[in-house]
Protein backbone atom coordinates (compact mmCIF):
# COMPACT_ATOMS: atom_id res chain seq x y z
CA UNK A 1 0.00 0.00 0.00
CA UNK A 2 1.50 3.06 -1.34
CA UNK A 3 0.45 6.11 1.46
CA UNK A 4 -1.02 9.04 -0.10
CA UNK A 5 0.43 12.57 0.83
CA UNK A 6 -1.41 14.26 3.48
CA UNK A 7 -1.85 17.49 1.97
CA UNK A 8 -4.92 18.94 0.43
CA UNK A 9 -6.28 15.26 0.29
CA UNK A 10 -10.15 14.33 0.32
CA UNK A 11 -10.15 12.55 3.79
CA UNK A 12 -8.35 15.71 5.38
CA UNK A 13 -10.55 17.90 3.98
CA UNK A 14 -13.47 16.13 5.38
CA UNK A 15 -11.36 16.14 8.90
CA UNK A 16 -10.79 19.93 8.42
CA UNK A 17 -14.56 20.48 7.60
CA UNK A 18 -15.64 17.86 10.52
CA UNK A 19 -12.74 19.75 12.60
CA UNK A 20 -15.33 23.06 12.11
CA UNK A 21 -18.60 21.71 12.89
CA UNK A 22 -17.75 20.17 15.71
CA UNK A 23 -16.62 23.50 16.65
CA UNK A 24 -19.90 25.09 16.22
CA UNK A 25 -21.91 22.46 17.47
CA UNK A 26 -19.77 22.42 21.42
CA UNK A 27 -20.01 26.65 20.79
CA UNK A 28 -23.81 26.17 20.67
CA UNK A 29 -23.72 23.22 23.59
CA UNK A 30 -21.81 24.98 26.41
CA UNK A 31 -23.12 29.24 25.17
CA UNK A 32 -26.34 28.94 27.23
CA UNK A 33 -24.63 27.94 30.30
CA UNK A 34 -22.84 31.45 29.76
CA UNK A 35 -25.78 33.33 28.71
CA UNK A 36 -28.31 31.98 31.33
CA UNK A 37 -26.33 34.20 33.92
CA UNK A 38 -27.49 37.12 32.41
CA UNK A 39 -30.63 35.82 31.42
CA UNK A 40 -31.85 35.83 35.12
CA UNK A 41 -32.77 38.51 37.56
CA UNK A 42 -29.80 39.09 39.65
CA UNK A 43 -32.05 37.98 42.96
CA UNK A 44 -33.09 35.35 42.19
CA UNK A 45 -30.19 33.73 40.11
CA UNK A 46 -29.60 31.51 42.73
CA UNK A 47 -30.82 31.77 46.53
CA UNK A 48 -27.35 32.83 47.93
CA UNK A 49 -25.16 29.93 48.40
CA UNK A 50 -23.49 29.93 51.85
CA UNK A 51 -19.77 30.59 50.07
CA UNK A 52 -18.11 29.13 52.32
CA UNK A 53 -15.21 32.00 53.98
CA UNK A 54 -13.00 29.31 53.89
CA UNK A 55 -10.61 31.54 51.17
CA UNK A 56 -10.41 35.40 50.96
CA UNK A 57 -12.24 37.05 48.86
CA UNK A 58 -9.99 37.93 45.55
CA UNK A 59 -10.90 40.97 43.48
CA UNK A 60 -11.62 43.67 43.92
CA UNK A 61 -11.99 44.87 40.48
CA UNK A 62 -13.93 48.20 39.49
CA UNK A 63 -16.80 46.28 36.74
CA UNK A 64 -17.27 48.00 33.83
CA UNK A 65 -20.74 48.93 33.63
CA UNK A 66 -22.39 45.86 31.57
CA UNK A 67 -24.96 46.19 28.93
CA UNK A 68 -27.84 45.36 30.69
CA UNK A 69 -30.63 45.97 27.37
CA UNK A 70 -31.44 42.08 27.35
CA UNK A 71 -34.78 40.70 28.80
CA UNK A 72 -34.47 39.44 32.29
CA UNK A 73 -36.37 36.47 33.48
CA UNK A 74 -36.99 34.95 36.84
CA UNK A 75 -36.71 31.81 36.87
CA UNK A 76 -35.58 29.63 40.17
CA UNK A 77 -32.28 27.56 40.73
CA UNK A 78 -34.46 24.54 39.86
CA UNK A 79 -35.87 26.08 36.73
CA UNK A 80 -32.45 26.68 35.29
CA UNK A 81 -31.43 23.11 36.34
CA UNK A 82 -34.15 22.15 33.94
CA UNK A 83 -33.45 24.42 31.19
CA UNK A 84 -29.33 23.56 31.12
CA UNK A 85 -30.43 19.53 31.31
CA UNK A 86 -33.03 19.73 28.47
CA UNK A 87 -30.50 19.48 26.23
CA UNK A 88 -29.50 15.67 27.53
CA UNK A 89 -33.34 14.24 27.20
CA UNK A 90 -33.22 15.23 23.62
CA UNK A 91 -29.31 13.91 22.66
CA UNK A 92 -29.54 10.65 24.21
CA UNK A 93 -32.93 9.76 21.70
CA UNK A 94 -31.17 9.87 18.40
CA UNK A 95 -27.94 8.12 19.81
CA UNK A 96 -28.67 4.52 18.36
CA UNK A 97 -31.00 5.77 15.89
CA UNK A 98 -28.70 8.58 14.59
CA UNK A 99 -25.94 5.33 14.04
CA UNK A 100 -28.61 2.73 12.26
CA UNK A 101 -29.73 5.59 9.97
CA UNK A 102 -26.03 6.72 9.24
CA UNK A 103 -24.75 3.37 8.59
CA UNK A 104 -28.16 2.78 5.85
CA UNK A 105 -27.65 6.10 4.42
CA UNK A 106 -24.40 7.38 5.05
CA UNK A 107 -23.49 10.19 7.36
CA UNK A 108 -23.42 13.19 5.13
CA UNK A 109 -26.84 14.38 5.60
CA UNK A 110 -27.54 13.09 8.73
CA UNK A 111 -24.26 14.99 10.29
CA UNK A 112 -25.31 17.81 8.43
CA UNK A 113 -28.79 18.45 8.94
CA UNK A 114 -27.84 17.46 12.72
CA UNK A 115 -25.58 20.73 12.81
CA UNK A 116 -27.99 22.96 10.42
CA UNK A 117 -31.05 21.82 12.66
CA UNK A 118 -29.22 22.81 15.92
CA UNK A 119 -28.26 26.22 14.53
CA UNK A 120 -31.63 27.46 13.61
CA UNK A 121 -33.19 26.05 17.05
CA UNK A 122 -30.02 28.04 18.64
CA UNK A 123 -31.35 30.73 16.09
CA UNK A 124 -34.78 30.68 17.94
CA UNK A 125 -33.40 30.64 21.37
CA UNK A 126 -34.03 34.46 22.22
CA UNK A 127 -37.77 34.13 20.98
CA UNK A 128 -38.42 31.02 22.80
CA UNK A 129 -37.27 32.11 26.31
CA UNK A 130 -39.24 35.41 25.47
CA UNK A 131 -42.27 33.03 24.72
CA UNK A 132 -41.77 31.17 28.32
CA UNK A 133 -39.89 28.82 29.81
CA UNK A 134 -41.73 25.85 28.36
CA UNK A 135 -40.71 27.08 25.06
CA UNK A 136 -37.17 27.39 25.81
CA UNK A 137 -37.01 24.04 27.49
CA UNK A 138 -38.64 22.16 24.11
CA UNK A 139 -36.22 24.25 22.09
CA UNK A 140 -33.09 23.08 24.11
CA UNK A 141 -34.10 19.48 23.42
CA UNK A 142 -34.64 19.39 20.30
CA UNK A 143 -30.78 21.01 19.62
CA UNK A 144 -30.16 18.32 21.89
CA UNK A 145 -32.10 15.52 19.24
CA UNK A 146 -30.08 17.04 16.28
CA UNK A 147 -26.68 16.98 18.26
CA UNK A 148 -27.38 13.13 19.18
CA UNK A 149 -27.28 12.25 15.57
CA UNK A 150 -23.34 13.99 14.94
CA UNK A 151 -21.31 11.90 16.63
CA UNK A 152 -22.36 8.17 15.24
CA UNK A 153 -22.98 9.75 11.78
CA UNK A 154 -18.95 11.27 11.94
CA UNK A 155 -18.17 7.58 12.95
CA UNK A 156 -19.94 6.09 10.23
CA UNK A 157 -18.26 7.87 7.73
CA UNK A 158 -14.87 7.18 8.47
CA UNK A 159 -15.77 4.06 9.24
CA UNK A 160 -15.75 4.24 4.97
CA UNK A 161 -13.13 6.91 4.79
CA UNK A 162 -10.09 6.65 7.67
CA UNK A 163 -7.38 4.34 6.50
CA UNK A 164 -7.31 1.73 9.51
CA UNK A 165 -3.38 3.23 10.37
CA UNK A 166 -4.34 6.98 9.64
CA UNK A 167 -7.86 6.43 12.16
CA UNK A 168 -5.93 8.03 14.97
CA UNK A 169 -4.69 11.02 13.18
CA UNK A 170 -8.07 11.68 11.19
CA UNK A 171 -10.72 11.21 13.84
CA UNK A 172 -8.60 12.85 16.30
CA UNK A 173 -8.20 16.18 14.05
CA UNK A 174 -12.39 15.90 13.35
CA UNK A 175 -13.35 15.74 17.41
CA UNK A 176 -10.64 17.86 18.29
CA UNK A 177 -12.96 20.50 16.91
CA UNK A 178 -15.80 20.25 19.82
CA UNK A 179 -12.41 21.06 22.69
CA UNK A 180 -11.83 24.19 21.02
CA UNK A 181 -15.73 25.22 20.26
CA UNK A 182 -15.74 24.96 24.08
CA UNK A 183 -12.67 26.57 24.66
CA UNK A 184 -13.59 29.53 22.34
CA UNK A 185 -17.23 29.67 23.26
CA UNK A 186 -16.77 29.74 26.98
CA UNK A 187 -14.77 33.68 27.10
CA UNK A 188 -16.32 34.96 23.78
CA UNK A 189 -20.07 34.13 25.12
CA UNK A 190 -19.48 36.07 28.05
CA UNK A 191 -17.97 38.90 25.97
CA UNK A 192 -20.93 38.89 24.13
CA UNK A 193 -23.07 39.23 26.90
CA UNK A 194 -21.12 41.83 28.52
CA UNK A 195 -20.36 44.27 25.91
CA UNK A 196 -23.73 43.64 23.53
CA UNK A 197 -26.62 41.89 24.77
CA UNK A 198 -27.67 37.68 25.41
CA UNK A 199 -29.53 37.38 21.92
CA UNK A 200 -26.59 37.79 20.16
CA UNK A 201 -24.59 34.80 21.84
CA UNK A 202 -27.51 32.34 20.23
CA UNK A 203 -27.37 34.98 16.79
CA UNK A 204 -23.96 34.85 16.58
CA UNK A 205 -22.90 31.08 16.92
CA UNK A 206 -26.16 30.14 14.91
CA UNK A 207 -25.79 31.94 12.07
CA UNK A 208 -22.75 30.29 11.92
CA UNK A 209 -24.01 26.86 11.97
CA UNK A 210 -26.04 27.81 9.02
CA UNK A 211 -22.65 28.75 6.90
CA UNK A 212 -21.02 25.75 7.62
CA UNK A 213 -23.75 23.74 6.24
CA UNK A 214 -23.27 25.13 2.87
CA UNK A 215 -19.84 24.52 2.66
CA UNK A 216 -19.95 20.99 3.88
CA UNK A 217 -23.11 20.21 1.96
CA UNK A 218 -21.06 21.16 -1.12
CA UNK A 219 -17.53 19.71 -0.32
CA UNK A 220 -18.43 16.30 1.32
CA UNK A 221 -19.34 13.32 0.19
CA UNK A 222 -20.52 9.76 2.28
CA UNK A 223 -17.95 7.68 0.36
CA UNK A 224 -14.16 7.90 -1.13
CA UNK A 225 -16.17 6.44 -4.02
CA UNK A 226 -18.78 9.48 -4.81
CA UNK A 227 -16.18 12.12 -3.79
CA UNK A 228 -16.41 14.46 -6.92
CA UNK A 229 -12.53 15.45 -6.71
CA UNK A 230 -10.91 12.75 -5.00
CA UNK A 231 -7.24 11.55 -6.90
CA UNK A 232 -7.71 8.17 -8.05
CA UNK A 233 -4.56 7.25 -5.90
CA UNK A 234 -6.27 8.66 -2.88
CA UNK A 235 -9.67 6.60 -3.68
CA UNK A 236 -7.57 3.53 -4.35
CA UNK A 237 -5.42 4.16 -1.08
CA UNK A 238 -8.54 3.86 0.85
CA UNK A 239 -10.86 1.60 -0.79
CA UNK A 240 -7.72 -1.24 -0.52
CA UNK A 241 -6.79 -0.75 2.95
CA UNK A 242 -10.30 -1.13 4.21
CA UNK A 243 -11.32 -4.00 1.57
CA UNK A 244 -11.46 -6.82 4.39
CA UNK A 245 -12.48 -4.67 7.41
CA UNK A 246 -16.29 -4.19 6.02
CA UNK A 247 -19.30 -6.02 6.14
CA UNK A 248 -21.73 -6.22 3.14
CA UNK A 249 -24.58 -7.94 5.12
CA UNK A 250 -27.54 -5.70 5.24
CA UNK A 251 -29.28 -7.09 8.44
CA UNK A 252 -27.22 -5.46 11.53
CA UNK A 253 -26.06 -8.37 13.83
CA UNK A 254 -27.49 -7.20 17.32
CA UNK A 255 -27.16 -10.06 19.56
CA UNK A 256 -23.63 -11.04 18.76
CA UNK A 257 -23.23 -6.86 18.86
CA UNK A 258 -24.68 -6.53 22.28
CA UNK A 259 -23.01 -9.86 23.67
CA UNK A 260 -19.53 -8.59 22.47
CA UNK A 261 -17.29 -7.83 25.91
CA UNK A 262 -14.92 -4.95 24.02
CA UNK A 263 -17.89 -3.30 23.20
CA UNK A 264 -19.07 -3.20 26.67
CA UNK A 265 -15.33 -2.71 27.50
CA UNK A 266 -16.41 0.91 25.51
CA UNK A 267 -19.57 1.66 27.11
CA UNK A 268 -17.79 1.31 30.43
CA UNK A 269 -14.80 3.74 29.71
CA UNK A 270 -16.98 6.67 27.84
CA UNK A 271 -19.22 6.30 31.30
CA UNK A 272 -16.56 6.67 33.40
CA UNK A 273 -14.82 9.77 31.31
CA UNK A 274 -17.98 11.68 31.05
CA UNK A 275 -18.71 11.59 34.64
CA UNK A 276 -15.16 13.56 35.10
CA UNK A 277 -16.23 15.69 31.93
CA UNK A 278 -19.86 16.47 32.48
CA UNK A 279 -19.26 17.09 36.28
CA UNK A 280 -16.09 19.50 35.35
CA UNK A 281 -17.79 20.98 33.00
CA UNK A 282 -20.91 22.26 34.09
CA UNK A 283 -19.47 22.69 38.26
CA UNK A 284 -15.98 24.31 37.47
CA UNK A 285 -17.06 27.83 37.37
CA UNK A 286 -19.13 27.12 40.89
CA UNK A 287 -16.17 25.52 42.27
CA UNK A 288 -14.00 28.47 41.66
CA UNK A 289 -16.37 30.96 42.67
CA UNK A 290 -18.32 29.55 46.22
CA UNK A 291 -14.59 27.74 47.21
CA UNK A 292 -11.65 29.90 46.00
CA UNK A 293 -13.90 33.08 45.85
CA UNK A 294 -13.13 33.70 41.81
CA UNK A 295 -14.63 36.41 40.06
CA UNK A 296 -16.89 35.78 37.11
CA UNK A 297 -15.21 38.03 34.36
CA UNK A 298 -11.54 35.85 35.36
CA UNK A 299 -13.67 33.02 35.52
CA UNK A 300 -14.41 32.61 31.95
CA UNK A 301 -10.90 32.90 30.90
CA UNK A 302 -10.09 30.65 33.49
CA UNK A 303 -12.57 27.68 32.67
CA UNK A 304 -12.17 27.71 29.52
CA UNK A 305 -8.06 26.95 30.29
CA UNK A 306 -8.13 22.95 30.75
CA UNK A 307 -10.43 22.62 27.53
CA UNK A 308 -7.31 24.32 25.24
CA UNK A 309 -4.96 22.02 27.12
CA UNK A 310 -7.39 19.19 26.16
CA UNK A 311 -7.37 20.40 22.71
CA UNK A 312 -3.74 20.26 22.29
CA UNK A 313 -3.56 17.09 23.88
CA UNK A 314 -6.41 15.26 21.74
CA UNK A 315 -4.26 16.83 18.11
CA UNK A 316 -0.97 15.52 19.41
CA UNK A 317 -1.61 11.84 21.10
CA UNK A 318 -3.75 11.03 17.65
CA UNK A 319 -0.37 11.93 16.17
CA UNK A 320 1.90 9.63 18.53
CA UNK A 321 -0.65 7.25 18.29
CA UNK A 322 -0.61 6.30 14.76
CA UNK A 323 3.05 6.87 14.75
CA UNK A 324 3.50 3.67 17.18
CA UNK A 325 1.37 1.48 15.81
CA UNK A 326 2.78 2.14 12.08
CA UNK A 327 7.03 2.85 12.40
CA UNK A 328 6.94 1.29 16.15
CA UNK A 329 4.44 -1.65 15.33
CA UNK A 330 3.01 -1.27 18.29
CA UNK A 331 -0.57 -3.25 18.71
CA UNK A 332 -3.62 -1.58 18.22
CA UNK A 333 -5.25 -2.73 21.63
CA UNK A 334 -1.77 -1.76 23.39
CA UNK A 335 -2.36 1.75 21.86
CA UNK A 336 -5.75 1.78 22.59
CA UNK A 337 -5.47 0.53 26.26
CA UNK A 338 -2.21 2.44 27.41
CA UNK A 339 -3.65 5.88 25.88
CA UNK A 340 -7.10 5.03 28.07
CA UNK A 341 -5.23 4.37 31.28
CA UNK A 342 -3.24 7.15 30.82
CA UNK A 343 -6.62 9.54 30.02
CA UNK A 344 -8.61 8.45 32.60
CA UNK A 345 -5.89 8.09 35.77
CA UNK A 346 -4.19 11.03 35.17
CA UNK A 347 -7.31 12.96 35.22
CA UNK A 348 -8.55 10.73 38.68
CA UNK A 349 -5.11 11.97 40.36
CA UNK A 350 -4.35 15.32 39.55
CA UNK A 351 -8.70 15.51 39.92
CA UNK A 352 -8.27 14.35 43.84
CA UNK A 353 -5.27 17.06 44.54
CA UNK A 354 -7.25 19.30 43.14
CA UNK A 355 -9.50 18.79 46.19
CA UNK A 356 -6.83 19.27 48.90
CA UNK A 357 -4.75 22.37 47.69
CA UNK A 358 -6.64 24.49 50.03
CA UNK A 359 -6.79 27.99 48.99
CA UNK A 360 -4.10 27.77 46.58
CA UNK A 361 -5.50 29.52 43.50
CA UNK A 362 -3.27 29.08 41.10
CA UNK A 363 -2.08 25.62 41.83
CA UNK A 364 -5.79 24.54 41.41
CA UNK A 365 -6.41 25.78 38.08
CA UNK A 366 -3.01 24.55 37.17
CA UNK A 367 -4.59 21.01 38.65
CA UNK A 368 -7.64 21.04 36.74
CA UNK A 369 -6.03 21.97 34.01
CA UNK A 370 -3.18 18.90 33.96
CA UNK A 371 -6.50 16.56 34.84
CA UNK A 372 -8.73 17.52 31.88
CA UNK A 373 -5.29 18.01 29.32
CA UNK A 374 -4.71 14.40 30.03
CA UNK A 375 -8.41 13.33 29.40
CA UNK A 376 -7.42 13.96 26.11
CA UNK A 377 -5.55 11.05 25.28
CA UNK A 378 -8.79 8.64 25.42
CA UNK A 379 -9.53 10.17 22.11
CA UNK A 380 -7.31 7.68 20.76
CA UNK A 381 -7.96 5.34 23.22
CA UNK A 382 -11.29 3.90 24.02
CA UNK A 383 -12.98 6.88 21.51
CA UNK A 384 -12.20 5.57 18.23
CA UNK A 385 -11.86 2.02 19.27
CA UNK A 386 -15.09 1.08 18.07
CA UNK A 387 -13.47 1.50 14.47
CA UNK A 388 -10.62 -0.51 15.47
CA UNK A 389 -14.02 -3.48 16.45
CA UNK A 390 -16.29 -2.76 13.88
CA UNK A 391 -15.92 -0.72 11.29
CA UNK A 392 -19.06 -1.44 9.29
CA UNK A 393 -21.09 -0.79 12.55
CA UNK A 394 -19.09 2.06 14.22
CA UNK A 395 -22.14 4.46 13.81
CA UNK A 396 -24.01 1.76 15.73
CA UNK A 397 -21.67 1.36 18.35
CA UNK A 398 -20.77 4.92 19.05
CA UNK A 399 -24.83 5.32 19.34
CA UNK A 400 -24.76 2.81 22.05
CA UNK A 401 -21.94 3.76 23.88
CA UNK A 402 -22.90 7.30 23.84
CA UNK A 403 -26.21 6.61 25.11
CA UNK A 404 -24.97 5.39 27.93
CA UNK A 405 -22.29 8.34 28.32
CA UNK A 406 -24.95 10.83 28.06
CA UNK A 407 -26.27 9.15 31.48
CA UNK A 408 -23.26 11.11 33.48
CA UNK A 409 -24.42 14.34 31.77
CA UNK A 410 -28.12 14.05 33.47
CA UNK A 411 -27.10 12.94 36.74
CA UNK A 412 -23.63 13.98 37.64
CA UNK A 413 -24.59 17.52 37.71
CA UNK A 414 -28.06 17.19 39.84
CA UNK A 415 -25.78 14.43 42.39
CA UNK A 416 -22.77 17.30 42.59
CA UNK A 417 -25.36 19.67 43.56
CA UNK A 418 -26.64 17.37 45.71
CA UNK A 419 -23.54 16.93 47.69
CA UNK A 420 -22.33 20.52 48.32
CA UNK A 421 -25.34 22.09 50.30
CA UNK A 422 -23.25 23.69 52.12
CA UNK A 423 -20.04 24.60 49.74
CA UNK A 424 -17.46 23.04 51.89
CA UNK A 425 -14.22 22.04 50.80
CA UNK A 426 -15.33 18.46 52.38
CA UNK A 427 -18.35 18.44 50.43
CA UNK A 428 -16.08 19.47 47.18
CA UNK A 429 -13.71 16.64 48.16
CA UNK A 430 -16.34 14.55 47.97
CA UNK A 431 -17.52 15.13 44.52
CA UNK A 432 -13.74 14.58 43.59
CA UNK A 433 -13.67 11.58 45.29
CA UNK A 434 -16.46 10.39 43.11
CA UNK A 435 -15.48 11.45 39.93
CA UNK A 436 -12.14 9.83 40.29
CA UNK A 437 -12.98 6.73 41.57
CA UNK A 438 -15.36 6.22 38.60
CA UNK A 439 -12.73 6.78 36.17
CA UNK A 440 -10.51 4.16 38.46
CA UNK A 441 -13.16 1.76 37.58
CA UNK A 442 -13.31 2.44 33.72
CA UNK A 443 -9.49 2.44 33.08
CA UNK A 444 -9.22 -0.66 34.74
CA UNK A 445 -12.12 -2.31 33.38
CA UNK A 446 -11.03 -0.99 29.76
CA UNK A 447 -7.59 -2.68 30.16
CA UNK A 448 -9.05 -6.03 30.92
CA UNK A 449 -11.75 -6.64 28.33
CA UNK A 450 -10.70 -4.15 25.08
CA UNK A 451 -10.24 -5.46 21.83
CA UNK A 452 -8.01 -3.83 18.96
CA UNK A 453 -9.00 -6.96 16.44
CA UNK A 454 -12.33 -6.66 14.12
CA UNK A 455 -14.47 -8.89 15.90
CA UNK A 456 -16.22 -11.78 13.97
CA UNK A 457 -19.65 -10.23 13.86
CA UNK A 458 -18.49 -7.38 12.14
CA UNK A 459 -16.81 -9.04 9.04
CA UNK A 460 -19.49 -10.32 6.03
CA UNK A 461 -20.42 -13.52 6.23
CA UNK A 462 -20.34 -13.65 9.92
CA UNK A 463 -22.36 -16.62 10.63
CA UNK A 464 -20.31 -18.48 8.17
CA UNK A 465 -16.90 -19.14 8.59
CA UNK A 466 -17.17 -19.45 12.53
CA UNK A 467 -14.77 -22.31 13.08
Amino acid sequence: LVSVPACCSARYNLALLAFFGFFILYALRVNLSVALVDMVEPNVSFAKNVTSNVCPEHSSTINVPRNTTGEKYSWDADTQGWILGSFFYGYIITQIPGGYLASKTGGKLLLGFGIFGTSVFTLLTPLAAHLGVGYLIAVRALEGLGEGVTFPAMHSMWSSWAPPLERSKLLSISYAGAQLGTVVSLPLSGLICYYMNWIYVFYIFGALGVLWWFFWMWLVSDTPETHRSISHAEREYILSSLKDQLSTQKSVPWRPMLESLPLWAIVVAHFSYNWTFYTLLTLLPTYMKEILRFDAQENGFLSALPYFGCWLCIILSGQIADYLREKQNLSTVCVRKCFTLIGMIGPAVFLVAAGFIGCNYALAVAFVTISTTLGGFCTSGYSINHLDIAPSYAGILLGITNSFATIPGMVGPVIAKNLTHNNTVGEWQTVFYIAASINLFGAIFFALFASGEVQDWAVSGYPLHRN
